[in-house]
């Protein structure tokens, strides 16, 4: 009988076994605290939209030094690089038919001074027999004409004489601005037209002449700001000072000043930035972001309080010490940052 009854227990004591090991999963799991540091709940923020465009070394005007008369440039006295001043002669023009026409109206004036001076005395004898009753009245007046007629004359041959000075003089190549030469390729000795380019002389002060799409011309007016790269000692900041109210294809023209520009090379191409105005973006203090292998990462609070490493896109912001969050975050996530940083 001992044996019989010892059995049921011995089961019962087994069954408790599996019952005990059961109840110990229900203790709940315990989760990990997220790290120290600050947080941030990121919020989209205004700030300053940015396009690249091209642009230049350029002055608000370019003097072209023409050509007035036909003939052979004789002499230029300029080179590139070379400064001038505003009304200085740097070259002359010498047609050889003037210094002919020049002769033939000297000649003409002569004829004609000779002509005067003899109906002049002519005048004088006819007025003088008129006063003592010789000539008749109608004699005098003959004389009178003809003496106006001479010396008429002869003022027409000295103005056509001065003309042909006047435009030998035109001859002389003037600068027409105060400036620095920036072309000057045509050689002495060479014929020239009227109207030909001799030189070009800068004219007024040194900008940055921006190139930008019609597209963003409407967000781009006179006070925007400009930044642009290798200008004198490094990064320069300016403003849009003008904008030309004309589209060439597909461009529009703006000029800027910058503070420090190198003008030692007129028309050399620079990076540059326009602003055009203001949008909503992810920016974030630089000390929530890491970088890990090339790629940036926050630190993301979960709402369970555990934190998680997220690749993010980054791009530079015009902010200080601030970077703009692209894609990987969303507003109204809470970002932890490095402690001590």
């Amino acid at each position: 009988m001992r044996r019989s009854t010892g059995w049921p227990i011995l089961a019962l004591s087994v069954l408790t076994l599996p019952l005990g090991a059961c109840g110990s999963n229900d203790q709940p799991a315990k989760v990990a605290a997220a790290p120290a540091g600050p947080r941030l709940v990121l919020q989209a923020a205004d700030t300053v939209g940015w396009q690249d465009v091209s642009a230049e070394i350029a002055t608000v005007d370019q003097a072209q030094v023409l050509a007035r008369i036909p003939g052979i440039l004789t002499t230029l006295d300029v080179r590139e690089g070379d400064t001038v001043r505003k009304g200085q002669a740097i070259g002359r023009i010498v047609d050889n038919q003037l210094g002919y026409q020049a002769g033939a109206y000297g000649a003409q004036a002569a004829a004609a001074q000779a002509q005067a001076a003899q109906a002049q005395a002519e005048l004088e004898r006819v007025r003088f027999l008129y006063k003592n009753g010789v000539y008749a009245k109608a004699r005098l007046e003959q004389a009178e004409a003809a003496a106006a007629a001479a010396a008429a004359q002869t003022r027409a041959a000295q103005a056509q004489q001065s003309a042909v000075g006047a435009v030998a003089g035109q001859g002389v190549v003037v600068a027409p601005a105060s400036g620095r030469v920036l072309r000057a390729d045509v050689p002495a000795g060479a014929p020239v037209a009227p109207g030909m380019v001799i030189a070009v002389i800068t004219a007024g002060p040194t900008i940055v002449r921006l190139e930008m799409p019609e597209s963003v011309a409407e967000k781009v007016r006179a006070g925007s700001k400009v930044t642009a790269e290798a200008l004198g000692d490094g990064k320069a900041v300016g403003r849009v000072i003008k904008v030309y109210p004309s589209v060439q294809a597909g461009q529009v023209t703006a000029d800027a000043s910058l503070p420090g520009i190198d003008n030692r090379l007129i028309g050399r191409r620079v990076s540059a930035k326009v602003e055009t105005g203001t949008r909503k973006a992810l920016l974030v203090p630089a000390s929530y972001v890491t970088n890990r292998f090339g790629i940036d990462y926050v630190m993301v609070l979960g709402k369970t309080g555990a934190a998680t490493s997220v690749p993010v896109q980054t791009a530079p912001s015009a902010e200080p010490g601030k970077v703009e969050i692209l894609s990987g975050a969303n507003a109204g996530d809470t970002l932890i940052g490095t402690a001590g940083k």
